[in-house]
């Protein structure tokens, strides 16, 4: 080849940023429910077991060390991280709001909308958006894509089969609390391959190994797990002998004392729903059998991603294909004497964010920018080579993917509820919740213990991290008017198809 022809071959690989991606490259977006950082290339908890995250991150999947979510619960996360709008500027604040009823966001392009405007075939089975009821059907964001599937399978709280031991057969309903949904147990068939996580993870195989897209696809691969409840197969418990369970560190925080302006607390044991279970569990004295389910729950999604990545590996889309892979938010599992997420605390917005980019991303690399998972839109645009949508709120990360040691450390920002916020710079974290300030200094106390909010010494730290909080959040947007026993036939409805 001349000199010339190489030179040519160079631009044409290095893209429009610099970063030597190829021309077309697929996408696959993977989205696990409710995942924090107990996975081995985020150090999380080391006892839990992950052997194919570690594997991804070994051949190129870059962790993205300091990733945060744009909001705390599925939901708003979801429509945020979707849309490339934070929910401030929405007002989709919850989960009982359906992006496509607020006026704010529901003409905006998703992510897998913009792709197939710019060329792209967009398809998606299992959880990428919050699912919503409607007079006819489950919304599961199935219009965003050229194709959905509805994979069948798995053991929700809904499902008619029945878990093989689960926590009612422990300690009787009383433990559950509110609804059906904090239990746990192996399940019935003791099948991993039936359960609905590793059937999606099949489906997607299916395409790789059998299909021949005639344009470059945009795929978005949704994993439920570990969302409560923790129903999975027997052997996943096994790997985690309840004597070997170590609870994180649980002391009495300064959080319980802060108060607004008017003197009123704003945190309290009885708070939340996730404080009750925390604080029932140690009632009933299954603290470490709740922890237990967690990390079977997080080792069984990455079975399903081990098969998911496998199918990759072996088609002929492995080298031409970046992947993405994030957890919407992250779960408290004892800390702040809590077992749940929302709120914004460390343990409820730090998040994985792991990313390849076949011959761009090195191996083994942990990457200390500071993200947000609103940063996915533009950044896949830039790494795709298509235009970025004008409209996003999220700053691409793209440079970065290429230098990732290049200081990257801008204030994110984390919304839950209307009105209150959560900056973090790599460093600090400011969180202003009802009224409540807070400041965390992360290097020496990243378990977000001590409140430095009061503490004269960081005024100015604390003064720079509130001009980033919004001066403006949109009103919250009107949330799903259906009735709920309609919404449960109709949920019984789909189940039975």
């Amino acid at each position: 080849m001349s000199f010339i022809k190489t030179l040519i071959l160079s631009f044409c690989l290095m893209g429009s940023f610099g970063i030597s991606a190829k021309e077309n490259m697929n996408v696959l977006f993977i989205a696990i429910d409710d995942l924090n950082d107990w996975i081995g290339p985020m150090g999380g908890n080391p006892a839990v077991k992950t052997p194919n995250f570690d594997k991804f991150f070994a051949n190129g999947g870059m962790s993205m060390y300091k990733a945060h979510s744009p909001s705390t619960v599925c939901g708003p996360a979801r429509s945020a991280i979707m849309t490339g709008k934070h929910c401030f500027n929405t007002g989709v604040y919850g989960n009982e709001t359906n992006l496509k009823n607020a006026p704010k966001a529901k003409d905006l392009l998703t992510i897998p909308e913009w792709f197939s405007k710019h060329g792209y075939h967009s398809l998606s089975a299992g959880k990428i958006f919050h699912k919503h009821p409607t007079e006819t059907q489950i919304d599961h964001g199935q219009w965003a894509f050229d194709e959905h599937h509805v994979i069948k399978g798995g053991l929700g709280s809904l499902s008619k089969e029945k878990p093989a031991n689960g926590l009612l057969d422990l300690v009787g309903k009383k433990m559950q609390g509110k609804g059906l949904e904090f239990d746990w147990g192996a399940t019935v068939k003791n099948d991993t391959t039936m359960m609905k996580d590793y059937k999606t993870a099949d489906w997607a195989v299916d395409q790789f190994q059998n299909r021949s897209f005639d344009k470059p696809f945009f795929m978005a691969v949704g994993f439920s797990k570990p969302h409560l409840p923790w129903f999975v197969p027997q052997k996943y418990f096994d790997m985690y002998p309840l004597d070997k369970i170590e609870i994180p560190e649980i002391k009495d925080n300064p959080h319980e004392e802060i108060i607004t302006s008017e003197g009123k607390f704003i945190y309290g044991q009885s708070f939340r729903e996730d404080a009750k279970r925390w604080s029932r569990a140690e009632k009933y004295g299954v603290t470490k059998n709740a922890i237990q389910a967690y990390m079977a729950n997080v080792t069984f999604v990455d079975d399903c991603l081990g098969h998911l990545l496998d199918g990759l590996n072996n088609s002929s889309y492995a080298e031409n294909t970046i992947v993405v892979l994030w957890g919407d938010h992250g779960w408290h599992l004892g800390e702040k004497k809590r077992f749940g997420k929302c709120l914004l605390w460390q343990e409820s917005t730090r998040v994985p964010l792991m990313i390849k980019v076949p011959g761009v991303t090195p191996n083994k690399k942990q990457c200390d920018g500071v993200v947000n998972l609103i940063d996915l839109y533009p950044t896949l645009s830039e790494l795709c080579n298509i235009p970025v949508n004008p409209t996003n709120d999220g700053r691409s990360f793209a440079k970065l993917v290429n230098k990732p040691d290049m200081k990257w450390n801008q204030p994110t920002l984390t919304t839950w509820l209307e009105g209150n916020h959560r900056i973090y710079d790599g460093r600090y974290s400011y969180i202003n919740w009802r009224g409540g300030d807070e400041l965390y200094d992360h290097k020496n106390d990243p378990m977000e213990h001590n409140n430095l909010a009061n503490n004269p010494e960081y005024a100015k730290i604390m003064a720079k991290l509130k001009a980033h909080i919004p001066t403006h959040n949109e009103p919250e947007s009107p949330k799903n008017n259906f009735d709920k026993k309609k919404m449960k036939e109709l949920y019984k409805k789909q189940a039975a198809k």
